[in-house]
This record gives C-alpha cells, structure tokens and sequence, in this order.
C-alpha cells in the first residue's frame, strides 16, 4: 500500500514538471514546421526557452494606474495551468485523482485564469488591453458550451465525469460510439484552436489592432510578468493537447505506475505532441485568420456538433 501512494506521488510529481518544461519546447516545435511550410528557416526550437530567460532578466515597467489585480493576474493565471496540468492525463491513466480531475471543475479552473487575464488587460486603462479582453471573453462565453459538451460526450460513454478514468477507455476502438467520439474530436478541436489563440481565431505572432486578441491582453505587460504571461499561454497550449490527444486518441497510456510504463507513457505522448503541433502548424500555414464576427460562426458549428455527438450516443 505504501509502495503504491509513493509511486503516486512521484507519477504526479513528473505530472507537476512535465507541463511547465516541455511547453516552450511544444511553442518551438510549432514555429519551426510552420517555419518550414512556409519557405522560412525559423529560429531554434528552443527559442521559447531563451525568449523566457531573456524577459526573467529584464526589469518591468507598470503602469501608475494598475492595482493589485494587474500585478497579480501572471501569477494567478500560471498557476492555474500547472494545476491543470497536474490533474489531467498525461502519460498515464492509473493515478488517483478525485479531487481536481472532474471535467467541470478543469472547465472552469481553466476559466478562472481566463478571467483574471481578461481583468488584466482592462485593468490599466489602455484602449488595446480593453478590446482585447472584450474580444477574449465574447470568444470564451461562445466556446466554454462546446469545451463542456465536448468532454460531456466522453464522460456520457465512459460513465465517469473523472479525466483519468475517461482515458482509461479506448472509446475511439469501440464501434458503437466511433462516431459520436469522432464528432466531439472535431467540435474539440476547434475549441482548441479558440483557447489557445492560434489561426483563424488568433495570430500568436502579431501585434496589429485588427488581428490581435491575446497578445493586446498581454501587451502592458513586461519583464518577469510578461514572461509568467507567456509561460502560461505555452502552458494552455499544451494542456489542450494533452485533453484532445488523451481522452479521444487514449492509446500508449501507462495503465500501471511501474517505471517501463511511465517512460513508454511520456515517449507515446511526445509522439501525440509532435502529431498535434504538426497539424497545427499546416493549418496556420494554409489559411488566413478570420474575421472577428465570422469567428461564433465555428463555435456554433463546435456546438452543434458536440449536441450531435451526444444525441448519437442514445
């Protein structure tokens, strides 16, 4: 018993890390193929990292007129996503978490950190920071229906509302229910594409008034909050990844906490990492960004898609 809760702890431990180290490597791997794509030779994949010692080193400028909550909302919102990335799957199935792993309580730990991020960049007064936290919260308010019908299709056929035991079902092997998971994958997607800022809803690259969303939040921001901001974005981004690939694709999860499973667990997900960043960086490669009042167009369409997913389970 006792050799079975130290494992837990170390298996959630590496849970704890894993997020935080290999996300900028994530960012990297994306901006390098869609470097590639793009007849570019684009900077390291490490780039992320250097971008993040860079700004821990540089001091930071804050406005007269920012309160409390502008100073801290980084901390609030990198916070959020370690905690995220410790209760969901990454590598394994088999840990033991009642607690945090509840998909509504992900769902709306995740919008916690999308609150104060929004409050951030109204919170000085700027006129880019305001728009863009109006923009950020009308494109949450559209997806967090689809984000929650999405996982609700997967819990519905599991029988379980818990992340790990959601994953512990090869659903998409199961014939009955390949359709409706096929359909709560692509609704899925397209919420991953809204709440991780990437094309057509955001540019991630862009500072113009017209195109950016995220980054206007951000744009007050500098040295070591700037880098918490960036962090955590990198964060999201693999946090969604790590939802999409584990629960709809849950194949080469370690399913026992013995240390052979736990490394085939983290190659098999890497794997999933660079599949999921090569299919984002073709995408951002072969379309342009939407217009802002096209983009609840998609969202409805995640919806609609995830209400199909469910009905088709019954």
């Amino acid at each position: 018993m006792e050799i079975t809760m130290i494992t837990n702890i170390i298996t959630w431990i590496l849970q704890l890390i894993f997020v935080p180290i290999m996300a900028p490597l994530c960012v990297g791997i994306t901006r390098k193929l869609k470097a590639k794509f793009q007849n570019r030779k684009g900077a390291s994949i490490f780039q992320p990292y250097q971008d993040l010692q860079k700004l821990f080193g540089k001091d930071e400028i804050i406005s007269k007129d920012a309160s409390w909550i502008f100073r801290c909302a980084p901390y609030i919102v990198f916070t959020v996503t370690i905690v995220v990335g410790a209760s969901i799957p990454l590598f394994a199935s088999s840990i033991n978490n009642t607690i945090t792993s509840d998909l509504l309580v992900i769902v709306y730990t995740l919008a916690i950190g999308t609150f104060f991020l929004a409050l951030a960049g109204i919170d000085t007064g700027s006129a880019f920071g305001g728009f863009g936290s109006s923009r950020e919260m009308t494109m949450s308010a559209l997806a967090e229906g689809g984000f929650i019908f999405s996982l609700l299709t997967m819990a519905l056929i599991s029988n379980s509302t818990n992340l790990f035991m959601i994953s512990q079902n090869s659903l998409l092997l199961q014939g009955h229910f390949f359709l409706s998971t096929a359909l709560a994958f692509c609704g899925f997607f397209i919420i991953v594409l809204a709440e991780t800022a990437r094309f057509p809803f955001d540019n991630p690259s862009t500072h113009l008034e017209l195109t950016m969303i995220h980054e206007a939040m951000i744009l007050e921001y500098s040295g070591k909050k700037l880098a918490l901001m960036e962090w955590a974005s990198a964060n999201k981004l693999l946090i969604f990844i790590a939802i999409a690939s584990n629960l709809f694709f849950p194949f080469g999860l370690a399913q026992d906490l013995s240390a052979s499973a736990i490394i085939l667990g983290i190659i098999v997900f890497t794997i999933k990492i660079g599949i999921f960043c090569l299919v984002i960086a073709i995408l951002e490669s072969s379309i342009a960004k939407f217009r802002f009042f096209r983009l609840p167009d998609l969202l409805i369409i995640a919806f609609i898609l995830n209400v199909i997913a469910i009905i088709l389970i019954y």
